[in-house]
């Protein structure tokens, strides 16, 4: 049964949006402990979480969501999976258990552990220059930019090349090539200034350079994590075979960004996060390791649940805890502005992103959004994970979805 129940979060305006305006971790948090996911819940062995979740989805697509995948894991076990809405509002394909959605940057939080595998392998060095393992990268005064630099956004090439097309964006070797002789806007090391794709084939290729067997990325993904956690809808570069299970996105709200900026040269409109461009065959079938993933939300929460976890899931360990709680701390000058972005921009030396929402306080989240809103995160103190997909973009998108959790708020 259901039954009203007024929280004082739930009574403050704005609570569910976060400074960047996207949905707020500390809100879904909260929903959390109201369901008694977490180990100060009031609501434990009282509510099926199932049902709270369930009906925040319904809620979001009546406030204008249009399809939506919802995935929690709590101690390793998924407690939440539900979804709802329309796949493709062209045909009317609802959206079910085998729908995919494109992520865009939470495929990041994938790219970066790959490359901690490799460094607790001790094949590579965090402090290491990147041209060490790729020499071709030092063109052009980018000799000095170390792996660390490259994990925080910090070696100075944020924009795009100039003129770069779908096809070529989705050409894994042309684009190593392309990144590697970009000449950097800021001196490497120096500042902060979020590499919304570029960052992808950095992080991906000293990944594959280091890689004795010489691997594709995405095969490496395949082979390192997805399959020794036995994920199966997690993908870097898409078969083809799949494409008929990928929402469209829905982009009537988006935003183009001023191309004059560093932020709209660093996702130029021509390769933007839009369904002409991430809907075409070659863009999901290519390797884009900071922006092509295509997920869902079951897959997404389970590979967080190895960091919520502290780097094992399920008896299988691909980094060491301690390389994991060593992510937890910021990259430097994390609380100024971040150039690429426009705001302050809190992200760990580990590549994640850390949660700063107030309600959170001190816990240890790491996590990562995406364009349009899919965002994913790992709560190492409550050994909780989830994951969020959805087709709706555009600057507006959070809104709905976030209405709905605060009305979920008020179910017990």
């Amino acid at each position: 049964m259901l039954r009203a129940m007024k929280t004082k979060s739930s009574s403050r305006r704005g609570f569910l949006w976060n400074a960047a305006g996207g949905i707020s971790v500390a809100a879904v948090t909260e929903l959390l402990r109201q369901a008694g996911l977490l180990a100060q819940g009031t609501a434990a062995g009282k509510v099926d979480p199932q049902e709270i979740f369930k009906r925040a989805v319904d809620d979001a697509i009546g406030e204008g969501e249009v399809g939506l995948q919802f995935a929690v894991y709590k101690d390793n076990k998924l407690v939440v999976d539900v979804l709802g809405g329309v796949a493709d509002k062209t045909t009317g394909r609802k959206v079910d258990k085998d729908t995919l959605f494109n992520v865009f940057s939470v495929t990041k939080a994938i790219t970066a552990t790959a490359l901690h595998i490799q460094a607790e392998r001790g094949l590579v060095s965090y402090d290491a220059p990147i041209s060490r393992y790729w020499p071709e990268f030092a063109a052009h005064g980018k000799a000095k930019a170390t792996v660390r630099d490259a994990l925080t956004h910090r070696t100075g090439i944020p924009s795009m090349p100039e003129g770069v097309t779908p096809e070529q964006m989705a050409d894994y070797d042309w684009m190593v090539r392309a990144v590697a002789n970009l000449k950097p806007i800021f001196e490497p090391g120096t500042t902060n200034a979020y590499h919304s794709y570029t960052w992808g084939w950095i992080v991906a290729e000293i990944v594959r350079r280091t890689d004795a067997k010489k691997r594709e990325f995405r095969q490496f993904v395949m082979d390192e994590i997805t399959k020794p956690l036995g994920i199966t809808d997690l993908w870097i570069g898409l078969p083809a075979e799949l494409e008929p299970r990928v929402a469209r996105m829905e982009n009537d709200q988006i935003s183009v960004i001023d191309q004059s900026t560093l932020r709209g040269k660093s996702m130029p409109i021509q390769v933007a996060g839009t369904q002409a461009v991430f809907g075409r065959s070659a863009v999901r079938r290519g390797c884009i390791p900071g922006a092509g993933g295509i997920f869902n939300a079951p897959s997404c929460a389970r590979f967080w649940a190895l960091l919520a976890n502290e780097g094992q899931l399920d008896g299988v360990r691909l980094v060491s805890a301690e390389r994991v709680r060593a992510c937890l701390k910021p990259r430097p000058d994390t609380d100024t502005l971040d150039v690429g972005r426009g705001t302050i921009t809190r992200v760990g030396v580990g590549g994640y992103w850390l949660a700063a929402d107030g309600v959170v306080g001190k816990g240890r989240i790491l996590c990562h959004p995406g364009l349009g809103n899919s965002v994913g995160w790992a709560d190492l103190d409550n050994r909780l994970a989830v994951a969020i997909c959805h087709n709706r973009q555009g600057l507006a998108f959070a809104k709905p979805l976030a209405t709905a959790i605060e009305r979920a708020f008020r179910v017990v």
